[in-house]
């Protein structure tokens, strides 16, 4: 293909698009993330998805889990949302939350983008129950976590093995942004700088 087409690209499967993709964020509560690794990194990341998808219009979900027990989604987070609309739960998978499955499908959602704490049990629930539903599930390594970084391993491995794509923040969204010549770009390079 020639520099600056504007022919659209046929990828491989595995890379994402803007095109019926969903940021869904997992549980990062006030009672649970102060004991996850590399919390402050999370966060950052969360946060930095969370501006990559409004700059692309991708829609986001967040959950949190037993709200009344562990609290809701951290300030930090919140503050960067512009719709605070979480789906509570009490079963481990968001799949488990009203209007959860549902949504996805109203918003034509083919794949998920998937963060938020603990890789090895609500994220990990998740993204298996997810792939079962029939999405495809991208999750983002370094915007997940769990509480030692054994669990987080096994849990990504665990989603590996059953068919989810492991990928990273800066990944997803150079795969999504495509190209370099957008004004979409110019505005994600202050996110990543």
């Amino acid at each position: 293909m020639e520099q600056g087409s504007n022919e659209k690209l046929n990828h491989h499967p595995a890379i994402l698009s803007m095109e019926n993709t969903a940021l869904v964020i997992v549980d990062v509560q006030e009672k649970l993330l102060p004991y996850v690794v590399d919390k402050d990194k999370v966060t950052e990341n969360v946060n930095m998805l969370i501006k990559f998808a409004d700059i692309y219009d991708i829609p986001i979900i967040l959950t949190e889990h037993y709200p009344k027990g562990l609290g809701t989604t951290v300030p930090e987070v919140k503050e960067v949302l512009k719709n605070y609309a979480p789906l509570e739960k009490v079963i481990f998978s968001c799949c488990g939350a009203k209007g959860f499955i549902s949504r996805l499908n109203e918003l034509n959602v083919k794949r998920i983008m998937l963060a938020g704490i603990e890789s090895h049990i609500c994220v990990e629930q998740t993204a298996l129950d997810v792939m079962h539903a029939g999405f495809d599930v991208h999750v983002i390594a370094d915007a997940i976590s769990s509480r030692t970084i054994e669990n987080k391993n096994i849990g990504m491995e665990k989603m590996r093995q059953f068919g989810a794509v492991i990928s990273s923040t800066e990944m997803a969204m150079y795969e999504i942004m495509e190209r370099a010549d957008s004004k979409e770009f110019k505005e994600v390079l202050k996110l990543v700088k």
